[in-house]
């Protein structure tokens, strides 16, 4: 309904129109408009939809006809997208939890100070302006790294193909601005939210108890304080990874790295409602699939929470 609703001409009838040697073909106009239901009423269209967003058939994109799922899977957009967010995301939790606990555990301190500061700046900064920043300082001020794309273009070539350990090398230097500006801009929100978790669990009266048996400060602050403050830190963790499939657009973009995110900004500028259609649908059950193990989690951690 919110695609139909789009002011101008939708996906189908824009592709059309559009391409000259398809509007002038009247039979490849009849096969295409019968094949992604043009003349359908809007109740048969929405029923056509659910049928196949349950059973997973995603059509073909509007761009080039291929079909979504091979565009997804086989051109690899999915697996730049885990791995550009999936080391984003594990780097700014790890860099989150250690920082929030360090922080809590010197409250007011220079440390403390600083920590908080930084997270607060680095998640309002815009990841288009940081990412730009990067590209300006490292990539063509410092020479250090590329300034966008997977890999150098004479690796598409046949018979070009470097050794596999020298391919990985490249590709981490290709992924290194583009996960350092999402590690930048998402871990500030773990270290705040540790830390305010942690601040309140070290005043728990068992925290005196450890202090008085002489453990150890590591010990009390990793194994019994944060412990018991690590739902919240859970769920977030959970909600961050959720969003791995939506990729990151903006990110995605400035770097011309061909994920999930830079495909989906592709598809919103020519109106390609399947791929917005698919990737929407795909984000929305990772969404509820995360907040269902982080539910799980909850009573791994806390036994003293049960699901009836």
């Amino acid at each position: 309904m919110i695609f139909e609703g789009i002011p101008g001409q939708n996906g189908a009838q824009q592709f059309l129109a559009g391409s000259h040697r398809i509007a002038s073909n009247p039979q490849a106009v009849a096969r295409l408009c019968a094949q992604w239901n043009c003349h359908a009423s809007r109740y048969d269209q929405f029923v056509a939809y659910i049928h196949n967003m349950l059973t997973f058939q995603f059509g073909v994109s509007y761009q080039n006809g291929a079909p979504i799922a091979t565009q997804v899977i086989q051109q690899g957009r999915l697996q730049n997208t885990l791995v550009l967010l999936g080391v984003s995301t594990i780097l700014s939790i790890i860099i989150g939890i250690v920082l929030g606990v360090v922080s809590s555990s010197r409250r007011a301190s220079t440390l403390d100070s600083l920590s908080v500061s930084a997270s607060i700046m680095t998640s309002a900064l815009p990841t288009f302006w940081v990412g730009l920043l990067l590209i300006l300082v490292f990539a063509i001020g410092l020479g250090w790294f590329p300034s966008g794309g997977l890999q150098p273009a004479s690796f598409t070539i046949p018979g070009h193909l470097p050794s596999p350990l020298t391919l990985i090398l490249v590709r981490l230097q290709f992924l290194f601005l583009p996960a350092l500006t999402l590690t930048l801009f998402s871990y500030g929100g773990f270290v705040l939210l540790t830390r305010a978790t942690m601040m309140e669990a070290l005043t728990e009266d068992y925290i005196l108890t450890a202090r008085a048996k002489g453990l150890s400060q590591g010990v009390i602050l990793f194994r019994h304080a944060f412990k018991n403050a690590s739902l919240p830190v859970i769920t977030a963790s959970a909600l961050a990874f959720g969003s791995i499939l939506s990729g990151a657009i903006i990110t995605e973009t400035v770097f011309a790295y061909e994920g999930l995110g830079f495909w989906l900004y592709q598809a919103v500028g020519v109106k390609d409602y399947p791929v917005m259609q698919a990737m929407f649908y795909l984000i929305s059950l990772t969404v509820v699939a995360a907040n269902l193990i982080s539910d799980i989690i909850y009573g791994i951690v806390d036994p003293r929470i049960r699901y009836e």
